[in-house]
């Protein structure tokens, strides 16, 4: 069955899609940036740069992350993190119930080829 994925692009020059999105998730499910990152086989560089991409895209910071020290450090999504995660899957429901029909039917123009 064809899949679908979707990429927002945002002004300036930013976008948002599955890949950033599952890191914030991984983020809040797991409580560190290096955690989440681990979880995606991604370095906590790669994820720490994406996690800064995102918070000067919007403007607000996304993730706060706590300083290590002898407990450890830690993090978790700001108020606008969950709004840009929520917003996020809502959007590829919708866009994914309004193409489901198109890809059913491409499904079947592919069987019957």
């Amino acid at each position: 069955m064809p899949s679908l994925s979707l990429r927002i692009n945002l002004d300036p020059e930013g976008r948002i899609g599955p890949g950033k999105i599952e890191l914030l998730e991984n983020i809040a499910a797991f409580g560190s940036i290096s955690a989440g990152a681990r979880e995606m086989d991604m370095s906590y560089k790669h994820a720490w740069d994406l996690v800064d991409e995102m918070n000067r895209l919007f403007g607000k910071p996304v993730v706060d992350a706590q300083t290590g020290g002898k407990r450890g450090g830690g993090a978790s999504l700001t108020p606008v993190g969950l709004a840009v995660v929520s917003r996020f899957r809502a959007i590829e429901k919708a866009a994914l119930a309004a193409a489901e029909q198109h890809m059913t039917a491409l499904q079947a123009d592919i069987d019957a080829a």
